[in-house]
């Protein structure tokens, strides 16, 4: 679904991102590792259209998509959440689902003067896809809250929710869906993408710092350090190598990732 090949990024002197390559299958759901400065971020804003690669090309669903803006993805069904919610905080949870669905009839003044019903059918649609979509969310009590005053869990899931108001989704960026979430809605988080993965067919890549969350999640994850891939495998393998569990994410991660061989020796 996307193949980032050969893919460079660089500000002034520093290089962001450094010769990455890497395939992400469709219908899956593939994790993005590795340590604050490791080029993440950047890379998914190159993937996402909202930087251009200093060199490298980037495809997406078998076309060339490198250097095109986020909304002409967008329309080609590349979505993209963020670390921190860009919810519209003043609009209500279900009016910030309604402004998702493209080239509305209603968007354009003139057309609410000379073609009323057809706006008003059209509205009435994505308004029954928006509940429907606020119900399969566990959000539908909050329809009428204004986006702001949800918690930082819910405006992840809205976030989530609103890429389901769009017709031709296929893949989504997660940038750290689970950042500053507590556990109960990050299971729910959780579901709602498996949900999504396996009932609609979205392929998803996520950066993500939880390595629980990932095992959950995860069929694949990809370990970047310093701007490049430095392996990538299955999560167990990742947990087992040395070389990431030691340079990249600490003793102390190691100790976390083998709970269960360190209370046997205890017992032991």
């Amino acid at each position: 679904m996307i193949e980032v090949e050969r893919v460079s990024k660089h500000f002034g002197g520093v290089m962001a991102v450094d010769q990455v390559s890497l395939q992400i299958a469709e219908g899956s759901i593939t994790g993005l590792i590795g340590p604050n400065g490791a080029g993440k971020t950047t890379l998914f804003n190159v993937v996402a259209g909202n930087l251009r690669p200093s060199s490298g090309r980037v495809l997406f669903d078998g076309e060339d998509v490198t250097g095109l803006e986020a909304h002409a993805l967008f329309h080609r069904g590349l979505l993209r959440t963020f670390q921190i919610a860009h919810e519209f905080s003043k609009l209500t949870v279900l009016e910030n689902m309604m402004v998702v669905p493209a080239a509305q009839t209603g968007e354009h003044l003139l057309s609410t003067w000379v073609r009323p019903a057809l706006v008003r059918r059209q509205e009435a649609v994505v308004l029954a896809k928006a509940r429907e979509v606020l119900e399969f969310l566990n959000l539908g009590h909050l329809a009428n809250t204004p986006a702001g005053n949800l918690s930082g869990g819910q405006k992840k899931l809205l976030e989530l929710g609103r890429t389901m108001m769009v017709l031709n989704g296929k893949a989504v960026l997660l940038d750290e869906v689970g950042a500053g979430v507590n556990r109960a809605l990050l299971g729910e988080i959780a579901y709602v993408i498996q949900r999504l993965n396996e009932e609609l067919g979205y392929t998803f890549f996520m950066i993500e710092h939880d390595l629980d969350f990932i095992s959950r999640l995860c069929s694949r994850v990809i370990v970047m350090a310093d701007g490049k891939v430095l392996t990538e495998g299955t999560v167990e393998a990742i947990k087992a190598d040395e070389v990431v569990i030691e340079a990249y994410l600490g003793s102390g991660m190691k100790r976390r990732l083998a709970p269960t061989e360190e209370a046997s020796s205890e017992t032991a």
